[in-house]
């Protein structure tokens, strides 16, 4: 397979892009947890303390999620910088490597994407559960 100093060039809209969608993800995130603070501050009823903790529970895992979307997002898009100075120094092995640790944390970013949208839509299902029981 050939590649040049194009073919990473060509992950950098993909890259940003993504980075876009993780930080609508982290501002929608913090929106929520803003409210559910808003909503403790103003005390809570009893029934309402077991849905709390669930909820807290569940965004606590969801931040530390978008953060690891977040670092492997950027480290993919710092190594396919890198590779591109690599082709630009003439060192194409090092450029090859590099490129495919790139997408292997590119993958590893949209790994962590697809876990944090699943609890994201369990947190969903919480909610339906406790209006469906009112």
């Amino acid at each position: 397979m050939q590649i040049s100093i194009n073919t990473p060039a060509l992950l950098f809209p993909a890259i940003t892009l993504l980075m876009l969608a993780y930080t609508n993800r982290f501002l929608a995130l913090a929106t929520l947890i803003r409210n559910l603070h808003g909503k403790y501050k103003q005390g809570l009823e009893p029934n309402d303390k077991d849905l709390i903790k669930q909820q807290i529970k569940n965004l606590k895992r969801r931040l530390i999620l978008i953060q690891r979307m977040q670092a492997s997002g950027i480290s993919s898009f710092f190594c396919c910088v890198l590779c591109m100075l690599f082709f630009y120094l003439e060192h194409e092995v090092w450029a090859y490597s590099i490129f495919g640790l790139s997408l292997g944390l590119l993958m590893l970013s949209l790994i962590f994407s697809l876990n944090e949208i699943r609890i994201s839509t369990r947190a969903l299902e919480i909610e339906l559960r406790d209006m469906l029981e009112e």
